[in-house]
């Protein structure tokens, strides 16, 4: 049995224990509200981090288990249903002041939103932030309107519709690939300020000036923006359709065709030097060539026309050889190249290999095969234009032979295929050379035999033919025989 004096002494410990569990329960923090460390936020891919500082006390009352959240609201400034940008782990934020980075969701956009912190253990929420601006621009490159052609017109008492180009030309980023952009549309009233006229995609223009449109992104600063874009009202019944050169003009062709675009129609039909180009019947029209482009345009109650005197910068160029070439194993061969490239540079090749140290636009080749040539402009289009030729060796058609040869075999295979005779006789000695068929009609009679007999098919069967030479020189001196030729 207990002493009154240890029951006593139990009881105290048990109320002790008792209160301070009752204090540790009803553990309060205070969280001031938070200070943010911008002005605005306005976050891209390339940059999405923000801070907000805070107090909270007594530091003594957090947990181990604790964690601060922080919470954005919508772009109203309402908690209702707040969206959690930030949770610290567990007891890692323990001393006041604290100061907790964060980035904000890819679809916020507005002006008013508002932060707030809380904690877990024990539960508590601080006060709203002072609201700001936050938008994240998932675009923010220039695009393009209209397809980029500059202007646009409507009939009296009609309209033009505006409209964001999607994809757009070129390498136009198009920000309708971006489903929670908006945007607002602008008209020009100097050559610095414009007024807002209305939001979305497009805009149905009755009123002349000029137009263009911004990624809605508030006061947040971008380079979301478009061409402008000048309607005029066809008073006089037909207007200006301004044409358009997707490569620019004068353009490359080595980039491909350049797309022509001219105003929105309800018909289009496009011409070439004054000749009407058979289904060329839309808004754009691809061409790799130099002429003079116009276009009717049908508008409805009245009609619009254009031209554009569009220029190839593609360079010219020429090669003073033929494509199959011959010459003697002693001799060479010199190619020139003529070229109005800009500041052009010449690599040459024999069999696909590089001939090194020759980069001019005159090349003596000394040896039989494939050859190739690239004339390149480097600067302007930057573009290439290349020659193959190809040379062999000749067929030497008065070598220094001894004898006359009574046999030939004219098959195309290159060995004795023409009756070859001695120097003396040939081409520039005034001998003349008759060649008799067995029957005697003559099929050859020259003073400048060039060792070529025979230049034709002599329709040769199976069986051997015959054929009989006289060749008598200029002193009168004779020499007979036959030519048997063999298939």
């Amino acid at each position: 049995m207990l002493k009154p004096t240890s029951l006593i002494q139990l009881l105290f410990g048990l109320c002790f224990f008792a209160i301070l569990a009752q204090a540790r329960a009803n553990a309060q923090i205070v969280i001031g509200t938070p200070n943010l460390g911008f002005s605005q936020a306005c976050a891209s891919e390339s940059f999405n981090t923000y801070s907000a500082t805070f107090i909270f006390s007594p530091e003594s009352a957090l947990t181990a288990s604790n964690q601060f959240t922080i919470e954005l609201s919508d772009a109203d400034g309402d908690f209702l249903n707040p969206t959690i940008i930030y949770t610290s782990t567990a007891g890692t934020v323990a001393v006041s002041p604290a100061t907790l980075d964060f980035s904000i969701p890819e679809t916020t956009a507005g002006e008013n939103y508002r932060i707030r912190i809380k904690s877990s253990a024990p539960v508590a929420t601080s006060s709203k932030s002072v609201p700001f601006a936050a938008y994240y621009k998932s675009q923010d490159s220039p695009f393009t309107i209209n397809n980029l052609v500059s202007t646009g017109a409507f009939c009296t008492g009609g309209s033009y519709l505006l409209t964001i180009d999607n994809p757009g030309t070129g390498t136009n980023d198009s920000p309708l690939l971006y489903p929670n952009l908006t945007f607002k549309w602008y008209k020009e009233t100097s050559s610095t300020t414009s007024i807002f006229v209305a939001d979305g995609s497009t805009l149905s223009v009755n009123t002349e000036g000029t137009y263009f449109a911004e990624t809605n992104y508030g006061t947040c600063t971008s380079n979301s923006f478009s061409n402008r874009v000048t309607i005029s009202e066809a008073t006089s019944g037909e207007a200006n359709a301004t044409i358009a050169s997707s490569l620019g003009n004068p353009f490359c062709p080595e980039q491909g065709a350049t797309t022509l675009t001219t105003i929105g129609g309800n018909t289009y039909q496009w011409f070439k030097n004054g000749n009407i180009i058979t289904d060329a019947t839309n808004q754009m029209y691809q061409t790799n060539e130099s002429g003079t482009f116009s276009v009717q345009v049908d508008l409805g109650d009245c009609s619009a026309s254009g031209t554009i005197e569009l220029v190839s910068e593609l360079f010219e160029s020429s090669i003073d050889v033929a494509e199959f070439n011959e010459m003697l194993a002693d001799e060479s061969l010199i190619i020139n190249v003529t070229t109005t490239a800009q500041s052009p540079e010449f690599t040459w090749y024999l069999n696909d290999i590089v001939i090194s140290n020759e980069m001019e636009s005159s090349f003596e080749a000394t040896e039989f095969g494939n050859y190739k040539v690239i004339i390149t402009e480097t600067s302007g289009c930057n573009a290439s234009i290349e020659y193959l030729f190809t040379i062999e060796e000749a067929l030497d058609l008065f070598p220094d032979v001894e004898k006359i040869p009574n046999l030939i075999s004219p098959n195309g295979d290159l060995i004795n295929d023409t009756w070859i005779i001695p120097t003396v006789y040939v081409s520039g000695t005034n001998t003349e050379v008759i060649i008799m068929t067995n029957r005697g009609k003559v099929v050859l009679q020259t003073n400048d035999y060039q060792n070529n007999w025979p230049e034709n098919d002599l329709n040769l069967t199976s069986i051997s033919q015959v054929y009989y030479y006289i060749i008598t020189t200029s002193d009168n001196k004779t020499k007979k025989g036959s030519i048997t030729v063999v298939k």
